[in-house]
């Protein structure tokens, strides 16, 4: 077995600020995130979006296996093929496949089969988990791993002052077979990014959060 070998760890603190000061203004930043459904049409640069996914990659993951792929979509024809069959799924999903319940609570945010942001936006970010390496070997805590690295990217994104969206339609195997992915590369999900479009409105209940209170447990 490989001994693990250890260098110093460099990004201390900055005695200038406090860490409540530098929490409270990342929240603030972030508290003002929301998911968009209407995007602008104006081009967002290529080396943006390789600085979103290499932030991303900084992610922690399982034994740093880095479990994931990031393949972003430019191309409109791509984008068309991905939206037909996107509401292909989103169709399937509405009239048979949610139950009653579901589709109350998606009632206040104004969802439907309808995904014409998939072509509006000069980018769709697709994540892939990888059930192995290129190489054959194995991988730890996929899901965990590729949760956190989506979530740096949306985060960082939003740094940048784009907007994004978190699209989920089930099932995603289409997404391997549009993009002509690898057998263990599995759709994990798939990110709309660019700017709001200028007249870019969001459901008033996804301002909403619980309390604190109702999500922090100190013991």
């Amino acid at each position: 077995m490989n001994r693990a070998e250890f260098v110093p760890y460099s990004d201390r603190h900055d005695p200038g600020t406090t860490t409540e000061a530098a929490a409270r203004a990342f929240y603030e930043t972030m508290r003002k995130r929301r998911t968009v459904r209407m995007f602008s049409e104006q081009p967002v640069e290529r080396a943006t979006v390789e600085w979103l996914v290499r932030a991303a990659h900084s992610a922690p993951s399982g034994a740093n296996k880095q479990p994931w792929r990031f393949v972003c979509v430019q191309d409109r024809a791509t984008k068309q093929r991905i939206r037909i069959a996107a509401e292909r799924e989103e169709r399937e999903f509405y009239e048979r496949r949610a139950n009653h319940e579901w589709l109350q609570d998606l009632a206040p945010l104004g969802t439907d089969p309808d995904k014409g942001f998939l072509e509006v936006a000069p980018w769709l970010v697709v994540v892939f988990q990888l059930t192995h390496l290129d190489d054959g070997s194995q991988v730890y805590y996929l899901k965990e791993s590729v949760g956190l690295a989506c979530g740096f990217f949306l985060a960082a994104a939003h740094q940048a002052g784009l907007a994004t969206l978190t699209h989920t339609p089930s099932p995603m195997g289409f997404l391997r077979e549009v993009l002509g992915r690898p057998e263990h590369e599995r759709p994990f999900l798939l990110i709309p990014l660019g700017y709001a479009s200028d007249d870019c409105v969001v459901p008033r209940a996804a301002i909403h959060r619980r309390p604190l209170d109702d999500v922090l447990v100190v013991v």
